[in-house]
């Protein structure tokens, strides 16, 4: 599984899942660029509100988010995020600049402990 921004030209071949709340600006619903989108599997709005990629609070972000992880309406997407992985290569993307400091890696973290 890698990771990316939706920004980038896809080059792998691989599934790319966008895993963000929000659809990322200037990029169109049919943009080949974006496979499937799984909003629910992101952060809540409230908690990506909070965070503001501020890196004083990253860790708590992700401890949050990792919280947030087993509640039911996120549960059910990163069910979903799992058969896709297992179907197989998935790129999530995200409009996030600085993927390192997005919710990725703690999204990676999760579906590689299942």
């Amino acid at each position: 599984m890698q990771t990316g921004r939706v920004y980038d030209d896809p080059h792998d071949g691989s599934t790319r899942v966008l895993v963000d709340r929000l659809w990322p600006r200037g990029v169109k619903r049919e943009d080949p660029r974006i496979d499937e989108w799984l909003p629910h599997v992101a952060p809540s709005n409230e908690l990506r509100r909070w965070y503001g990629h501020d890196p004083e609070r990253e860790t708590e972000f992700r401890r949050r988010y990792r919280h947030e992880l087993v509640d039911a309406d996120h549960a059910e997407a990163l069910d979903a995020l799992e058969k896709l992985v297992h179907a197989g290569p998935v790129t999530l993307v995200t409009a996030t600049r600085e993927v390192e400091h997005s919710h990725l890696p703690v999204l990676v973290r999760a579906l590689d402990r299942r």
